[in-house]
């Protein structure tokens, strides 16, 4: 997710927490403020709705993503270039802004379901596993490479209470994604 500076980067990261542990509707912009020691008025000039801050997470994580598919455009649709792919995208979802991302989506999915900035995001998804899967592939070849992708999420939705580290966490999800891509070695494609 890329890092936006000063005040505006601290709402984001207030807000977010306070819509992981809380929920999106159970939190309010009064309550972002007074955990941010700041005035409502002070918050409202940066954001005016949670919505707004919502888009703004959204569309940190959409240009992050936008950053990987546009690199993957440029590579042949390889057995090596999916597992960079998956590689890449493991060490984008482990940035701790994309985490908190996909933690805010998994609690408050009923919430978002629709909404444009998640339709964004979904689209974004969708570009990814189109290129984690050979197009000639079968469907269960194609499948394998979307799920990839979900294994990397699922190292941190269902194995959230595991005592582990995020260092093994990390590790167990890229095992099976790249398992899933055809690909368990350590070969690393340049650029």
């Amino acid at each position: 997710m890329r890092r936006q500076s000063g005040t505006r980067a601290r709402i984001q990261e207030i807000a977010l927490r306070l819509f992981i542990e809380q929920g999106y509707e159970a939190t309010s912009l009064r309550e972002i403020a007074e955990r941010l020691g700041v005035t409502k008025a002070a918050l409202y000039y940066h954001f005016k709705t949670k919505e707004d801050i919502v888009v703004s997470l959204a569309e940190g994580v959409v240009a992050a993503i936008d950053d990987l598919i546009e690199w993957g455009r440029t590579r042949p649709s390889t057995p090596a270039f999916r597992a960079e792919l998956i590689r890449r995208y493991c060490d984008l979802v482990h940035d701790k802004g994309h985490l908190g991302m996909m933690r805010f989506l998994q609690r408050n999915q009923t919430v978002l379901r629709g909404h444009p900035a998640m339709n964004d995001v979904k689209k974004r998804m969708l570009d990814l596993m189109g290129m984690l899967a050979d197009p000639a592939g079968t469907p269960a070849e194609r499948l394998r490479g979307a799920m990839s992708l979900f294994a990397i999420h699922a190292s941190w939705m269902l194995l959230q209470d595991d005592p582990m580290s995020d260092d093994e966490r990390r590790a167990a999800g890229l095992e099976i994604a790249l398992e899933l891509v055809g690909r368990s070695d350590d070969h690393r494609e340049d650029g």
